[in-house]
């Protein structure tokens, strides 16, 4: 059983996979997707790793600890360290990827349904958002903890991640 988690006012990274399935390595299946980030001193870290216990012992039982502690030393414990990451916004902050073969629901401040046309969520904005973390132990992939993302809501503006969108003017051309 997966463990239901409200993040709340985290900043969000590829947030345009909300909007658009895409497939990922050798795996077929497109899914919807985008990646949170967390300071590592907010009180939500505490939910986030009981939430990760939780889920560890329900599929490990009496081995979950062991199974975290190999998990951890392979990043696939579900928070992981953005240090090592070379993105926008990762660096001093944990993250969370989360994925669904299901469009999630994206919703504005008033819960206003929003498209990718709205233009938000960005990257780089501050959203609440639903997750499910739950284990897995795969013969190929070993180990982990994965997150759905379920939904995700804009809560206010923030910096734009990465050098932003541009397109040509019409005077460039002969």
């Amino acid at each position: 059983m997966a463990q239901k988690l409200k993040l709340t006012n985290v900043r969000i990274a590829f947030a345009s996979d909300l909007f658009t399935a895409k497939t990922q390595g050798d795996n077929p299946t497109a899914k919807f997707g985008c990646t949170f980030l967390i300071d590592p001193s907010d009180k939500q870290v505490i939910e986030i790793n009981k939430a990760i216990d939780a889920a560890a012992t329900e599929k490990f039982g009496a081995k979950a600890a062991l199974a975290l502690k190999g998990m951890r030393a392979t990043e696939k414990a579900g928070l992981r360290d953005g240090d090592l990451k070379s993105y926008d916004g990762y660096a001093g902050n944990l993250y969370i990827s989360a994925s669904n073969i299901m469009r999630p629901t994206v919703v504005d401040a008033d819960k206003t349904p929003l498209v990718a046309a709205d233009g938000k969520p960005y990257s780089g904005c501050m959203v609440n958002a639903s997750v499910e973390l739950w284990a897995y132990d795969h013969p190929t992939g070993g180990k982990g903890i994965s997150a759905t993302v379920l939904g995700v809501q804009f809560v206010k503006d923030g910096e734009k991640f990465g050098s932003g969108a541009s397109v040509a003017d019409a005077d460039e051309f002969d």
